[in-house]
């Protein structure tokens, strides 16, 4: 019934496309005789564009204009030459000797498409692509495209293929304001088009389809590669060249010419909005649509930014083998980005500069960690969390030992060595993290998991990590590729509390009818809690926890500012990176060379003092601010999650008796301890519910005996410097002096409630005691204002009531005592004033 209700409609609608094709078919006939042949100097001649122009946040300092100094020879055709001939023809046109103009198949399935409500678009004949650069405007509309149709038709009548193709071109686009087959292969080849190499032609070739996305100097290489060789395969399979042709092209080895400078500023971010541009409007919009695009980018910081980059990379390219080196800074309030360098030198062929590192992938090492810690914050670890930093074999294809078990290879060991090749036996998280051990964070991502983690970084901005299952424990140290513009971003979040605002590089964009057709969106979300990016950033800011290993006065220190900031580097230091964030602004460095040679330090020596000095510039266009401080541990929390690795169960004792402490022990006073009971975490929590308590059997972990060795080992060695703490130390008696009794008994000694006292008279305030045990201090408080400290007996002070902003008639005064062993007693007394 379905399959017959199905052939009905198809049918209806097959009657009712074939009765819009007679229609259009005769409409087609008339509209054929009725326009004119453009004259051939119409062809020679390029039609005026609308030049896009990109400018920086102010929208007064012109980055780029597309169109300025336009360079395009028009040549003969003899000059150009077979090879890239028939490359265009391979690529482009495979039909072009064959069809007069247009391409009937296409024709129906754009008027299909259109039928069905969807986009016209491609399919484009050569003849078809030389009206609509010389002759239409760039609208993808059904009419333009029957003028392009009825034009293409019209021109095969007066035109030779030869003269045709020779006009196309002299017309093909090939990024920025390079046009036309001489320009570009004198531009990227520094030849003529007939001294092309047949893989110089297919390259050529591959560019026009999408000039900014294929360009030899941009970030898509590979592409373009990729686009040459399916050139060369189409050249093959018509029967332009053999089989020995296609294989020769196909390996050689093309080198382009450098990149020569250009009017343009901040060259690397300017190609990254042309990127988006073209992906998002298209090629013929941005080449020729007049777009007036308004960019986050602030220019002074950036010239900055370019500064300082270049002066430092050289050092490090003297002192450590460093030649390049990559900033970005994002507003981290908005996500949009103020600067972006993509290398020390754009115009630097010696080191690749034309390629943006800042978009590139690479291993961030270290820096990744923060995101594996706070997926540990979320399910309930906390900063004081402890770990033993001890060898540890994480392969279950290896004992553990380290050792690989009988049918497996050594390979297939997994035990990761700090940076200095020490280990520390038990670290909180929070030295941990500062101190960028790798111990502890290949064990936390353990506990916490690899796809969990992955999809938290995904959530925050890292955007590249998309399989979980190629990655293993390595992740954390750098075993995944990732951008620098995604880091940044990424670590935004920790400066936003939680709020992840997608970077972007546009404010506003006009048409050339002065018409907005996009404009800056708040598209915020939040990805993490408070508290866990309150933790992460008071771990990072710790100077005092991170200076075992960076020292105490290192780049990532800036004093009198509230900055966290972490390290990344790499095996063989071939990158080093540091990321950093105030609560307003987010800076992330890279150096490097862009063919992996290592170098001879890593990310706070080489990446630091660049990182620095860009945080130090960026920051002045902000408020000086701090972080939030994280709430306090909660005391439910199983003990092992608070930092007792010498054992799971605990009893509370006052420290001024040594008794069990009671409900009225102070809690500055209560010590907690625990029985002596020394084992891998994994003992104490199941890693899949952290804070379900005890698991029934721990052994069933794959990699608890791998966890329990290395600290049973560590354990025998230093277990003479901790107390043996058993059940027979726990007191049977409680606490007997903080107690109900021994609180202290405040009276006032002169204030009477039934006694109006004048404001404007110095009233003086005695307080007695009447407890047992010396008092060591009185707060006073008026109307739940802190207004004084009494520290010595007797305990009086003095007030004008009418001197105080919160007086009022009718008061309260409210006195707290302390005595010498922390017990605490209050009283309160109306006081009443004219």
């Amino acid at each position: 019934m379905h399959q017959h209700k199905k052939h009905t409609k198809l049918k209806n609608s097959l009657f009712v496309f074939g009765g819009i094709g007679i229609v259009f078919i005769s409409l087609f006939i008339i509209w054929i005789s009725t326009l004119e042949i453009p004259d051939f100097k119409s062809f020679t001649e390029r039609k005026v564009a609308n030049s896009t122009k990109i400018y920086d946040n102010t929208g007064k300092v012109l980055l780029y204009d597309l169109h300025k100094d336009i360079k395009r020879t028009v040549i003969k055709s003899e000059e150009i030459g077979i090879n890239i001939k028939n490359a265009a023809v391979a690529i482009e046109d495979s039909d072009f000797y064959n069809h007069n103009g247009i391409r009937l198949r296409s024709i129906a399935r754009a008027l299909w498409t259109r039928f069905l409500g969807g986009k016209v678009q491609g399919g484009s004949t050569i003849t078809q692509q030389l009206i609509k650069n010389t002759l239409l405007t760039q609208e993808k509309t059904i009419t333009r495209k029957l003028k392009e149709w009825v034009l293409a038709l019209k021109i095969e009548r007066v035109l030779s293929k030869e003269e045709i193709l020779t006009l196309y071109l002299n017309e093909a686009p090939y990024g920025g304001t390079i046009y036309g087959i001489e320009e570009g292969s004198k531009t990227f080849f520094n030849k003529s088009p007939l001294e092309l190499s047949l893989a110089e032609a297919a390259y050529l070739a591959a560019i026009p389809n999408s000039p900014t996305y294929y360009s030899p100097y941009g970030k898509n290489k590979a592409k373009l590669d990729n686009r040459k060789d399916v050139v060369l395969r189409r050249m093959f399979e018509l029967g332009f060249i053999t089989k020995t042709d296609y294989e020769k092209a196909k390996s050689e080895v093309v080198i382009f010419q450098p990149q020569k400078p250009s009017n343009i500023q901040a060259p690397h971010f300017v190609f990254f909005v042309k990127d988006y541009l073209e992906k998002k409007y298209g090629a013929d919009v941005l080449e020729s649509g007049g777009l007036n695009v308004i960019t986050t980018l602030n220019y002074e910081l950036q010239k900055k930014t370019e500064l300082i980059v270049a002066e430092k990379a050289k050092e490090n390219e003297k002192t450590a083998d460093g030649k390049n080196a990559a900033v970005v800074v994002i507003d981290s309030n908005t996500g949009s980005i103020l600067a972006m360098v993509g290398s020390r030198d754009y115009f630097d062929k010696n080191i690749d500069g034309n390629f943006n590192v800042v978009t590139a992938l690479r291993q961030p090492g270290s820096s990744f960690k923060p995101f594996i810690y706070a997926e540990a914050f979320n399910k309930g670890y906390t900063a004081d969390t402890v770990l033993f930093d001890v060898k540890t074999e994480f392969s279950t294809a290896c004992d553990e030992r380290g050792n690989p078990k009988k049918g497996n290879n050594r390979s297939e060991c997994y035990n990761p060595d700090n940076y200095d090749d020490a280990f520390r036996g038990p670290m909180s998280l929070r030295n941990a993290l500062a101190q960028s051990i790798n111990v502890i964070a290949v064990k936390l991502l353990y506990l916490v998991g690899v796809q969990d983690s992955i999809k938290l970084a995904h959530e925050m901005g890292v955007t590249s990590l998309n399989d979980a299952n190629r990655y293993g424990l390595s992740l954390v140290i750098g075993g995944g590729e990732v951008s620098l513009l995604d880091m940044t971003s990424a670590y935004s979040v920790f400066a936003t509390e939680g709020v992840r605002h997608p970077y972007k590089s546009i404010i506003s964009i006009k048409n050339n009818q002065g018409t907005e057709i996009e404009s800056i969106q708040n598209e915020s979300f939040k990805v993490l809690p408070e508290n866990t990016t309150r933790i992460i950033s008071d771990i990072l800011s710790d100077n005092q926890a991170r200076t075992p290993t960076f020292g105490a006065n290192s780049s990532l220190v800036i004093p009198g500012v509230d900055v966290a900031v972490k390290t990344g580097t790499t095996n063989n230091n071939k990158d080093a990176w540091m990321i950093g964030y105030t609560p307003n602004v987010a800076v992330g460095a890279w150096v490097g060379n862009n063919d992996n040679k290592p170098m001879k330090k890593g990310g706070a020596a080489l990446a630091g003092p660049i990182w620095n000095a860009v945080m130090v510039e960026a920051i002045k266009n902000y408020p000086t601010s701090g972080f939030n401080k994280p709430e306090s541990v909660d005391k439910n929390l199983p003990p092992i999650l608070r930092g007792f690795w010498r054992g799971g169960e605990t009893f509370t004792i006052d420290s001024v008796s040594k008794k069990l402490a009671t409900i009225y022990t102070p809690e500055n006073n209560k010590e907690e301890i625990s029985l002596t009971n020394v084992h891998t975490i994994l003992y104490w929590i199941d890693k899949e519910n952290p804070l379900g308590g005890v698991p029934s059997n721990p052994y069933k972990d794959s990699l608890y005996n791998h966890f329990e060795y290395g600290v049973q080992n560590w354990w025998k060695q230093n277990s003479y410097k901790y107390p043996y703490i058993t059940k027979t130390n726990i007191p049977t008696s409680y606490d007997p002096i903080h107690t109900e009794n021994n609180k202290p008994k405040l009276v006032f000694l002169n204030i009477n409630e039934n006694t109006i006292y004048d404001k404007n008279i110095k009233q003086t305030i005695n307080i007695g005691s009447l407890g047992n045990i010396p008092i060591q201090k009185i707060d006073v408080f008026i109307n739940n204002i802190y207004t004084t400290s009494l520290k010595t007996s007797p305990f009086n002070f003095s007030v004008t009531p009418g001197n105080l902003n919160s007086i009022d008639g009718k008061n309260t005064i409210r006195v707290i005592g302390y005595d010498i062993y922390g017990n605490s007693g209050e009283v309160s007394i109306n006081y009443n004033t004219n």
